[in-house]
């Protein structure tokens, strides 16, 4: 069943991408229109049309992407004790790692430096990652397993604290799979992924039972005046996409039973917490 979902999630993405949606609109508004059906050509062009302009003109890679970063924020103040530090793959770059023979990351590369500043504040708490092939064919070479290990040392985490993770191929399947490696079934653990990626994994690692505290890094949407119309038609693009994406993957995920609501917020246990420690203080 899981693989079946894996398949048709990617085959879903490669019709739902924006840029996917543009190219098929220009592309048929084009075909009709060389073969002179021009009314129906415009009804394919028109729109392709009007969603480049409003990239163009409006930020709206900024518009979808901030709630998604701005719904779970960093802790004001990070627990005392934690049983690992959880990482999600997704920032390095396996195949130009693959072409050139060198380690790469990618956009989402801030998760590791993440893992290395709070690899630093927790000297003894392992470091988790979790992330595999998530590709629907992967030619032979570095694995993504062999690519985060290297990357984790590379930013200064021990070899000896690192537990690699390497068969999931969605977030899912990777807090699935955690459940066979880390330390304490029933432990606390801080969990590093991109900001924009966060309510869903918050909301899996509730469903799987895992106790987590959200730590997100890779911030990619611009704030109050430095949001503006810059006609920046690529930087948009770039948002657009992994913020559409994640969006389509709450819906899913919250359809199929995969996550405990459909735009998850902070964990319970963590809004306990902190509830309790208000009591306390009041008192």
């Amino acid at each position: 069943m899981e693989q079946l979902f894996f398949v048709l999630s990617k085959l879903a993405w490669a019709i739902l991408s924006p840029l996917m949606v543009l190219n098929l609109l220009l592309v048929l508004g084009t075909v009709f229109l060389l073969f002179g059906y021009r009314k129906v050509a415009l009804r394919f062009l028109f729109p392709a049309l009007l969603f480049s302009l409003s990239l163009i003109i409006f930020p709206l890679g900024d518009w979808l992407i901030y709630p998604l970063e701005a719904r779970i924020s960093q802790p004001e103040q990070l627990p005392e004790n934690i049983d690992g530090i959880i990482v999600l793959g997704g920032g390095e770059d396996i195949k130009t790692t693959i072409s050139w023979q060198q380690p790469q990351v990618g956009q989402a590369s801030d998760r590791y430096f993440g893992a290395a500043l709070l690899a630093k504040q927790y000297p003894d708490s392992p470091i988790i990652f979790t992330g595999g092939n998530n590709l629907l064919r992967f030619d032979a070479g570095t694995t993504p397993a062999e690519l985060s290990h290297e990357l984790l040392t590379m930013v200064g985490v021990e070899e000896k604290r690192l537990i690699i993770e390497s068969q999931s191929r969605n977030t899912y399947e990777n807090f699935q799979r955690l459940k066979t490696v880390i330390p304490k079934r029933n432990g606390q653990y801080l969990l590093v992924t991109s900001a924009y990626h966060m309510p869903r994994s918050v909301g899996i690692a509730e469903k799987q039972g895992i106790s987590v505290v959200p730590y997100p890094v890779d911030y990619r949407s611009q704030t109050g005046e430095s949001r503006q119309m810059d006609f920046a038609l690529f930087e948009q693009f770039e948002k657009l996409e992994p913020a559409w994406r994640e969006w389509v993957g709450l819906t899913a995920y919250f359809i199929t039973g995969k996550t405990s609501q459909w735009f998850p917020d902070i964990p319970t246990k963590r809004l306990v917490e902190t509830t309790t420690d208000s009591q306390a203080d009041i008192r």
